[in-house]
């Protein structure tokens, strides 16, 4: 097993972390969860980088990197979605009622919705679905694909996809560590200047989140619309057109 593959395994490996620290209450343990996050997902651009430029590309490789990227894509969304943006029937930390700097407020369905000046913002399941079942149709795609010899690389609007999901998963899981250690604090409004700070920081990194996951979003539709017309004639048994 050379290095490149040797990194995929360890991406592998730590995905369970990521994906159960989080469901920990203990803002140390979502910041490592954060952390890993972070290696983690530099690691997944630089394996392939090194495998290319050193010519260590390999069948194991084709088979372990795909793998790894939808089992991290999994990892982190299931606690994306039952602590930012689930109902509170399934989140297990519905007993805390809902997260939010706002004292007065009420308990409501999410616990770590993102903040904005504008309000929360939750992670719907319907986004979960689009991002989940994207990644299920391209699999079964280029599966097909494969059997017919056309080889289905990566297009430019699924790259940048790729790297606006990586900005809001990482914003995701800081803001997880950060309210944790927030609420830990016991910070109220009458703290005055340090409670504006520490919301102002939370609506920045709200508002980075939140832009990403549009945008991703986004991407993640216009980019099988791209793939669906330049490869569509393979579902009809066609051959591509040369280029």
């Amino acid at each position: 097993m050379n290095l490149p593959n040797a990194i995929t395994v360890g991406r592998i490996a730590v995905t369970p972390l990521i994906a159960l620290l989080p469901f920990v209450n203990s803002w140390p343990l979502r910041a490592v969860a954060f952390v890993i996050y972070i290696i983690t997902a530099i690691s997944d651009y630089w394996d392939g980088m090194l495998a290319r430029s050193r010519g260590l590309v390999t069948d194991l490789g084709k088979i372990l990197d795909p793998l790894a990227d939808k089992l991290l894509l999994l990892g982190t969304f299931i606690p994306m979605y039952l602590l930012g943006g689930g109902r509170a029937t399934w989140s297990p930390f519905a007993a805390q009622q809902a997260f939010s700097f706002d004292a007065a407020s009420g308990g409501a369905s999410r616990d770590f919705p993102f903040l904005t000046p504008l309000g929360a913002v939750g992670l719907p399941l319907w986004v979960v679905l689009v991002v989940l079942g994207r990644e299920l149709l391209m699999t079964l795609f280029r599966q097909l694909a494969s059997k017919r010899g056309v080889v289905i690389a990566a297009i430019g609007p699924a790259k940048w996809k790729a790297g606006f999901q990586y900005v809001w998963v990482g914003s995701t899981y800081f803001w997880f560590a950060y309210a944790t250690w927030f609420l830990a604090s016991g910070w109220t409004p009458a703290r005055g200047a340090s409670y504006r700070y520490a919301l102002w920081f939370a609506w920045f990194n709200g508002i980075v989140g939140t832009v990403a996951m549009v945008i991703a979003v986004a991407l993640t539709l216009w980019s099988l619309v791209l793939y669906a017309r330049r490869y569509g004639h393979l579902l009809r048994g066609a051959a591509v057109p040369a280029r």
